[in-house]
């Protein structure tokens, strides 16, 4: 029953757009915002002919393969944050990187990579790495300096204080990094395929465009919505499978 109260504004929101679009719109108007309905029967249209299945692969392939590269910030965040001088080195160049957005890269990128994956995964990368980053070196700068002591104190060697303590002790901020970063990783990759790419949800809402299918256009963000959300909410239940574990460092 709670679960149901909390849809009651999204059910008010969807009549309130399907009798909008019938009633009120005019044919031309209707036609650049169709009803729910008519969105609903563009999302069966695309499943059934499995267009909609082969972008979501696409899409879901080359955010995980970027993921897989970005994965490096883990180890270097981690270094940066246990060596100082490892930091002071590393970190200006962090610093004029990390502003840049990621979309700012297409153009460069397509010169670079030409237009296809190896582009696309380019610029997912730039969106999953940062964040994952900064939130390492947070983590491990943040680690309680008594737990490394202790480690210290009972004979452990630098790659036992980093593997046991200190990874342990970062896992939740590593974690909410990868969180953030996926998330911006996904927004990068539509826009990134709107732009330089001949498949994915951000190839289907821009060829959708070219032939006025606003119902397949609305189908394709509804996509990458849902999609988002699934994302976000396995990483959530990873942190908190992987959670007793780290808290089991203070006990």
């Amino acid at each position: 029953m709670f679960q149901l109260r909390r849809l009651v504004l999204l059910a008010i929101l969807l009549a309130s757009w399907e009798l909008a679009s019938r009633f009120i719109l005019d044919k031309t108007q209707a036609t650049l915002l169709p009803p729910p309905s008519g969105v609903l029967n563009g999302a069966i249209e695309l499943s059934s002919s499995g267009e909609l299945w082969k972008h979501v692969l696409d899409s879901l392939r080359r955010e995980f393969i970027a993921f897989c590269y970005a994965s490096v910030a883990i180890p270097l965040g981690i270094m940066m944050g246990c060596f100082k001088w490892l930091n002071e080195q590393v970190d200006p160049i962090i610093e004029i990187l990390r502003p840049i957005p990621p979309i700012a890269w297409i153009p460069l990128s397509i010169l670079w990579f030409g237009v296809g994956n190896t582009q696309n995964q380019f610029i997912i990368f730039l969106g999953i790495f940062f964040p994952i980053l900064l939130n390492t070196i947070d983590a491990v700068k943040n680690v309680e300096p008594s737990l490394i002591r202790a480690a210290r104190c009972l004979g452990a060697g630098d790659w036992n204080v980093i593997t046991r303590v200190i990874l342990r002790a970062a896992l939740p901020q590593i974690t909410t990094g990868i969180r953030i970063g996926l998330g911006v990783g996904w927004m990068a990759l539509v826009a990134a395929e709107l732009v330089g790419a001949n498949s994915g949800l951000g190839f289907l809402i821009n060829d959708a465009r070219t032939v006025l299918r606003t119902d397949f256009i609305l189908t394709g963000m509804l996509a990458i919505g849902l999609i988002g959300l699934c994302i976000d909410r396995i990483i959530r239940y990873s942190a908190k499978t992987l959670m007793p574990w780290a808290r089991s460092l203070n006990s």
